[in-house]
């Protein structure tokens, strides 16, 4: 997700300053994607060059309060209406980690191993932080997508470790 529609999306509920901004983004993204407030004020000075955002009056305490523009709102429903490709999102390191590790003929169950632990420990961390959250649905909704990522990578080693386990080569490695 880009930080710009982020904000854009803040923005459209209504004025903000940056530390709100921030604030709100952190807390509607579950703590997940945490931002240093450096680029909050880049990316609103690049949204305010682009005409996305408009700058107010400082407050009393000289806090500069954006708001959305129309060209903000229009950028912000395209992003919404654009469904996220599979090449728009990050490369998955284990993946590689998994197909370097057969390539160079190495074990690869201990590798499996240790990340199932992993993976494990980290479903029952986001398991607890879903039950203890008092946050609104947005929250939520992140914390649900996390435990369902780790779901399905539990699933995908296991996949991975019998596909291994009946392959001719592994098993010839293995002996």
């Amino acid at each position: 997700m880009a930080i710009r529609q982020g904000l854009l999306a803040l923005l459209s509920q209504g004025p903000r300053y940056g530390y709100q901004l921030r604030a709100e983004f952190e807390a509607s993204t579950g703590a997940t994607w945490p931002l240093n407030i450096g680029q909050v004020y880049t990316t609103l000075s690049r949204m305010e060059r682009d005409g996305l955002v408009a700058p107010g009056e400082q407050d009393d305490q000289g806090r500069v309060v954006y708001t959305i523009t129309e060209a903000g709102r229009a950028e912000m429903e395209r992003w919404f209406g654009t469904p996220v490709a599979q090449s728009d999102r990050p490369r998955d390191e284990l993946v590689i980690k998994l197909a370097m590790a057969v390539t160079a003929a190495a074990d690869v169950r201990p590798v499996i191993q240790a990340q199932r632990v992993a993976t494990m420990r980290t479903l029952q961390e986001l398991t607890r932080a879903k039950r203890a959250s008092a946050e609104g649905p947005a929250q939520r909704l992140v914390l649900d997508s996390m435990i369902f990522q780790a779901e399905a990578e539990q699933r995908w080693l296991d996949h991975c470790e019998a596909v291994l386990t009946a392959s001719p080569q592994t098993q010839e490695r293995q002996s």
